[in-house]
């Protein structure tokens, strides 16, 4: 066999190996994505289930009695509360009923644009975290806006309910009942001559136990060693 024809059947069998590792690395690279797939799908199945139907029924009752009739009634179901609140607005008029003076949010309006859709959302949640909900019970815009987390914003919600409950400023609109009271810190102020008092006593225990020891004592029986 001439020589430059085994080199090219050489070079035929090396590009044939190579199709093989190609294909068993695709496939394996396949593979791979498939189960990150379907882990994102589980992932995202775990925080729809946490979405409360009831607690979405509360929710847009509370919003709709406080808001008035201009914010409308969404279509019962996840997707339906979602598109209700997506564009930020009602929101944003909701956030605007439990202040008592000055309005936090002072333009709204409605727009296709997705940014600002978003933008009236992020005013919300900065309106909302003024108001008092905590960073940890705050949705992220795109919980809302891309739906994925509405457990999240029914969480938000939930805070602010319970925020207007607590607060009892005459601003809340709905029955009490559906949100609990948060606890409210007790503070006590005192004097200076009381926390004076107080560091006597205080020095007075100390000194009681000067020279105190462990002396006479006892704690059982010591252990035997065989």
């Amino acid at each position: 066999m001439p020589k430059g024809s085994r080199n090219g059947s050489d070079g035929n069998v090396m590009s044939s190996q190579h199709r093989i590792h190609l294909f068993f690395y695709t496939g394996v690279g396949m593979a791979n994505k498939g189960p990150s797939y379907g882990m994102s799908r589980q992932v995202q199945d775990k925080i729809d289930s946490k979405y409360d139907p009831e607690l979405e029924q509360i929710l847009v009752e509370w919003i709709s009695r406080q808001c008035g009739s201009g914010v409308g009634r969404p279509e019962a179901g996840k997707m339906g509360f979602q598109g209700w609140l997506k564009d930020g607005c009602v929101l944003s008029e909701l956030i605007n009923s439990l202040f008592p003076g000055e309005k936090p949010i002072k333009k709204i309006q409605s727009s296709p644009m997705a940014f600002k859709q978003m933008e009236q959302i992020s005013q919300f949640l900065n309106a909302a975290e003024k108001y008092g909900v905590t960073k940890t019970d705050m949705f992220q815009t795109v919980d809302l806006w891309e739906g994925k987390d509405l457990a999240a914003v029914q969480r938000t919600l939930s805070a602010l309910g319970s925020l207007a409950v607590t607060k009892e400023e005459g601003t809340y609109s709905g029955d009490p009942n559906w949100f609990f009271k948060k606890a409210q810190e007790n503070k006590r102020d005192f004097s200076d001559e009381q926390l004076k008092a107080g560091k006597s006593v205080i020095g007075l225990q100390m000194g009681s136990n000067k020279g105190a020891s462990q002396e006479g004592m006892s704690y059982g029986r010591p252990r035997q060693i065989l």
